[in-house]
């Protein structure tokens, strides 16, 4: 038989665990999250491996045949067209799904399913908050983009290990855009059909006019500027240069980083004021 524990032990383990809270918050929110994921897992690993193997197969073959047909056997943008568009299919699958957790899960987790008002009970912060959950999102995409990496070996599209810098690429795209769009969803208190904005009039328009299936340079002058302010193109761009050396200038792989990195900064910074206005702290 334990001994009974007193007031003063109680007290004493409640203060420790405050304050191991306070200290790894982040990461209990992340694991939340994480587990959360478990309810779908099995479409999510069905989804995740067919869909790189579909996508590199169809568009990169199917189209790559006309593209070159087209081109009379001229390379695209430095490279064969398979090689160039596969940055592109990584990238552009990343930011679809990092858009999509971070719309619907943050804003039912104000009003679906409130996890983050309960989490305002505990010493988890709002910073922590966001954090964790876009931990959460970088642990959804990652298989993913090693999945879509395989896919681009296995077919046959570049032998080279170079193709492995896609996946930090990736999760840097991911940051640039989950957090964001973080922001946005948490400002959103109803949901009046507003959420499908960003997939419909965000992530597909960047799809198609941030050079992923023909160099940005092709569209026209007064369409090229959506490319220079999406952070796609700048994944994509910096992606072509780590898979196979296109030429990008120093200045302009350096551009790349900044902007990225000044996504996820400005969209940190954006997520956790609304979490806190939201949950009155």
């Amino acid at each position: 038989m334990q001994p009974a524990t007193s007031d003063a032990e109680r007290v004493a383990i409640g203060i420790a665990a405050a304050r191991r809270t306070r200290r790894l918050g982040w990461w209990y929110v992340a694991e939340q999250r994480i587990r959360a994921m478990r309810s779908y897992v099995g479409t999510w690993i069905g989804l995740g491996l067919a869909s790189p193997f579909l996508y590199v197969a169809g568009l990169g073959f199917g189209l790559a045949i006309v593209v070159n047909d087209a081109q009379g056997g001229q390379d695209v943008g430095g490279a064969d067209f398979l090689l160039f568009l596969a940055p592109a299919l990584v990238l552009g699958s990343a930011m679809q799904t990092a858009a999509q957790e971070s719309t619907y899960g943050v804003f039912g987790g104000f009003r679906w399913v409130p996890i983050f008002l309960a989490m305002r009970s505990s010493p988890v912060s709002p910073a922590q908050m966001v954090v964790g959950y876009t931990i959460g999102t970088l642990v959804r995409v990652m298989p993913a983009a090693v999945v879509y990496v395989a896919a681009i070996w296995i077919l046959g599209v570049t032998g080279s290990s170079r193709a492995l810098w896609l996946v930090p690429i990736a999760l840097l795209l991911v940051l640039a855009v989950a957090l964001p769009v973080t922001a946005w969803a948490a400002h959103q208190e109803h949901d009046r059909g507003q959420l499908n904005v960003i997939d419909r009039f965000v992530t597909l328009p960047l799809m198609l006019f941030s050079g992923t299936y023909f160099p940005l340079e092709t569209l026209p002058i007064a369409l090229q500027w959506i490319g220079w302010i999406s952070p796609l193109w700048h994944a994509v761009d910096l992606g072509r240069w780590a898979l196979y050396g296109a030429e990008v200038p120093a200045w302009l792989l350096a551009t790349h980083v900044a902007v990225l990195v000044g996504f996820a900064t400005v969209g940190l910074l954006a997520a956790v004021r609304v979490f806190r206005r939201r949950l009155d702290l």
